[in-house]
């Protein structure tokens, strides 16, 4: 538990979590937009 509750608090942690989170909602934008666009074409 107490590895748990420095995992939460490490701002550095916290901080690589937040980047990974922008990166995964950029790449999950940029698939819908061109798969809608792809589908658009046709």
């Amino acid at each position: 538990m107490d590895n748990l509750q420095v995992l939460l608090t490490d701002p550095i942690v916290l901080f690589s979590a937040g980047g990974l989170v922008t990166v995964l909602a950029i790449c999950t934008f940029y698939v819908y937009f061109f798969l809608k666009k792809i589908n658009n074409n046709e």
